[in-house]
Parts: C-alpha cells; sequence; structure tokens
C-alpha cells in the first residue's frame, strides 16, 4: 500500500506551526510496511485543496489529512474529501451532543459554527475523539475500493492518540500480515558514515531497515512482516543481530526510550553514582537524568558554573589554569569533572565547557567548540566537539548528549572511541585534538 501525508492548514505554509504531525505518521506508518510517497502541505483554500486531493488520490492507495476539521468556514477538508471519494455527510446527533457538553463543562454555550464539526461521513466511518471535539472519519472511494482517505484533527493532543488508538489497528486490519518493528539506537557515529557501515543490510526487503538521524544520534528502524506477530518478531531479532554484529556498543539501546534512560540503568545496574558540572549546556544533562523515574539513586548533584568564579571557587579549577589554557579548554573541563566527582563523592564526574554561540568565538576557539571530561577514580577522558554553524541550542543539546555517553561508556568500563584518556590528575598540557568529530 502506498500513503500520502496531506497537511491542511495556512499556518504550516507561513511556518508559524511546526508539522510535528507529518513526522509522527510517516514514521507510524512506515512501520506499518505502507511506503509513504509524498508529502503535502496545502493552505486552507477550497480550490487548491480540492487539487491536491485530486492529484493525491491518483497517485496513492491512502491518503492521510491531518488537520482542516475545525468549526470555521475555512475548514473544509471533509466536504472536499466526501465530494472527491463519492460520500455524502450527515449530522451526527451523538458527536453534537458530545460538543455541546464539552462547552457546558466550561459554562460555555456551544457557538453555532461548531456545528460543523458534528458531521461524519454517510457511506464512511467516524473515528470518536476522545481528546477534542472533532471526530476523524474514513472514506472509501467509490470507485475505487479498497482505496481510502483518512481525515484527522490537527492538534497533536488529538492527532496522535487517535491514530495509535484508533487509525492503527484498522489499517492493520487491512492487511493479512503481521507487523513488528524495533528501534535500534546508535551513538558515536554520524548518519553518513552509519550508512557506510550498514549499506548492505539498508536494502533487504523483509525485514526493512532505515535511518532516522536525531540530535547526536541516529535510529535504526527495522520493521518485519509475517503470519504471525511471533514469526515478525522472530525476524526482527534474527536481523537486529546482524546489525549489533557490526556496530557493537555504539547501539545503547532498543525502543523508544532516550539515553538518559541507558545512563542511569548502566549506573543503576552497577551501583554507581554521578555528578554533574556544566557551563554551556546549562544543567541540561542534570535535567534529562533526573527526568528518568529511580534516578535519584544514581543522581545527587549538578552544578550550573557558568561564571568563571564558580568553577574556581566550586569546583577547584585552578585560576592559573583558566588564565593559561582559557575557560574552554581540556584541562579546565578535565579539572571540573574531577573538582565535582570530590564534592560529591560521587563514582563519576562529568565536565562541560563550550562556546555556545552566536557570539564569544575567536579563530581560535570557534562557536561550537565544546569540551566534555568524564573522571572516575582512575582516569580522565576529554573529548573535544567542535558543532559548525549550527543555533545555540543545538550546539547545547548535541553537547548534552555527549556529555550522557560520556557517562554510559564510563559507567559500563567501555572504550571511549572520542575521547583521550589521562591519569587521575592530568591533563596539564592538552594536544589539541586532529579533527572535529562527526556528530
Amino acid at each position: 500500500m502506498t500513503a500520502e501525508i496531506i497537511a491542511v492548514g495556512t499556518e504550516l505554509l507561513l511556518g508559524d506551526i511546526l508539522n510535528t504531525n507529518a513526522q509522527f505518521l510517516a514514521r507510524e506508518l512506515a512501520a506499518l510496511g505502507i511506503s509513504v510517497y509524498y508529502q503535502t502541505v496545502v493552505g486552507d483554500n477550497p480550490a487548491r485543496l480540492e487539487g491536491v486531493v485530486r492529484q493525491a488520490r491518483a497517485r496513492s492507495d491512502l491518503l492521510v489529512f491531518t488537520g482542516g476539521l475545525g468549526p470555521t468556514e475555512d475548514d473544509l477538508t471533509k466536504q472536499t474529501v466526501a465530494r472527491a471519494y463519492g460520500d455524502g455527510l450527515r449530522l451526527d446527533e451523538e458527536e453534537l451532543e458530545k460538543i455541546r457538553a464539552f462547552f457546558a463543562r466550561w459554562g460555555r454555550t456551544m457557538p453555532e459554527n461548531n456545528r460543523r464539526q458534528a458531521y461524519v461521513p454517510v457511506r464512511g466511518r467516524k473515528i470518536v475523539n476522545n481528546n477534542g471535539t472533532a471526530p476523524g472519519m474514513i472514506f472509501e472511494d467509490a470507485d475505487v475500493p479498497g482505496h481510502y482517505a483518512v481525515l484527522l484533527p490537527g492538534p497533536p493532543q488529538e492527532n496522535q492518540p487517535m491514530f495509535l488508538d484508533s487509525v492503527r489497528p484498522w489499517l492493520q486490519s487491512l492487511s493479512r500480515r503481521a507487523l513488528h518493528s524495533v528501534n535500534l539506537r546508535v551513538m558515536g557515529i554520524g548518519e553518513s558514515h552509519l550508512q557506510e557501515k550498514v549499506g548492505p543490510l539498508l536494502t533487504h526487503e523483509n525485514p526493512t531497515a532505515a535511518l532516522y538521524a536525531k540530535t547526536a544520534e541516529v535510529v535504526i528502524r527495522l520493521t518485519a512482516g509475517a503470519d504471525t506477530d511471533a514469526q515478525a518478531q522472530a525476524l526482527c531479532q534474527a536481523y537486529a543481530k546482524r546489525f549489533y554484529d557490526i556496530l557493537g556498543d555504539h547501539i545503547y539501546a532498543e525502543g523508544e526510550d532516550g539515553l538518559e534512560f541507558a545512563v542511569v540503568h548502566a549506573l543503576a545496574g552497577r551501583g554507581k553514582t554521578v555528578a554533574t558540572a556544566e557551563s554551556c549546556t546549562g544543567g541540561l544533562v542534570s535535567g534529562r537524568i533526573t527526568a528518568v523515574p529511580g534516578s535519584s539513586e544514581v543522581f545527587g548533584y549538578g552544578l550550573c558554573t557558568y561564571a568563571n568564579e564558580a568553577k574556581e571557587r566550586l569546583l577547584g579549577v585552578p585560576a592559573q589554569m583558566i588564565a593559561a589554557h582559557g575557560v574552554v579548554s581540556a584541562p579546565v573541563a578535565a579539572a571540573m569533572a574531577r573538582g565535582v566527582r570530590r564534592l560529591a563523592g560521587a563514582d563519576i564526574g562529568l565536565g562541560i565547557t563550550g562556546i555556545a554561540g552566536p557570539g564569544g568565538g575567536s579563530a581560535q576557539k570557534p562557536v561550537g567548540l565544546v569540551y566534555l571530561a568524564a573522571a572516575d577514580e582512575h582516569h580522565t577522558w576529554v573529548e573535544q566537539l567542535l558543532v559548525s554553524r549550527r543555533p545555540r541550542q543545538s550546539v547545547r543539546n548535541i553537547a548534552a548528549q555527549h556529555g550522557l555517553e560520556l557517562i554510559r561508556r564510563t559507567a559500563l568500563g567501555l572504550p571511549q572511541p572520542l575521547a583521550q584518556c589521562f591519569g587521575p590528575e592530568g591533563p596539564v598540557v592538552y594536544r589539541q585534538a586532529g579533527t572535529p568529530q562527526d556528530v
């Protein structure tokens, strides 16, 4: 089955809101083995919307619409799709009463415009909205049986639960094959290098494998189809092993949970604790760690030592070290890591210092230069990042991700492929890394 995602809304075209629904739907459809060949964004214009529907209907088996189901006169998605698919609309009294009750709960009378939202397909089916007033709906093409249009509301808090609870099971029922997916989460290898390493595995037809670049990591999604779920799961597991054979401990987890979960589990599994001293990341690492349930068992201290004075007074970074090497340097990152480890009595200390921008850089130390250090009882590992041509928040997020990976590898005793190793009190003088790391 081939699909097209059509997002309706002038605010999307103007860039006023981010089209997160399209990203979500594309990922979910791919996991169902449905090929998304096109994505379209169209404004709230009846003529242009009708043209988009006509074109998409001719080239795709399944159209998935998001948005355009509101109560205003320019929300014409269902009227346009109903006409194209040879269906009509009828007033659903149950939906109308539900909308009235929604307003009554807030002590308000339903505006007459909201009556529009209670119209549902005559021949097709409605999809109950448990999180808003606009029902979704499914139309089947009167001229081409087996071709469908699915209409979902625009707000993500309505769109995504409706797809997961109602549309995904319906799509699975159309296919007589069971599908199973697994996400392999990869750190320490950029998307282009990863493509080179696992390229031959990406052309397999069943299971399929696809790469999705995230912030300083890559997700490999494997999807298998079989007669039963158990068979599909077994296919996925067998294919995942081939990726593990190539990538080893660069795969830090399977599933949806991010790197902070893997860090907390690694620390807890080995009875270790961590403390953080962050400058340019401003507490992003400690915030992600403490978002994980159970993190209090492994995390007790997180210092945001932004000023030089804080680094000197709280962490014991020597003023002469800052004067000699600069606050953004490997020696200072290492001293921060060792200092917070001693202060907290933790097994591992993390230090991060960098230039997030947009100002503050120089020819010798450009914007995006970040040093990260992890210290345990015996060693200090220092990593240099150069995150060029990225916005400030992107630099901070990438640095935080690499900081978490330093902690994970230190906790597990894994090799540190991106970092240099020094003794418990080094380095005093640091030799600059030869090339920027692939982030």
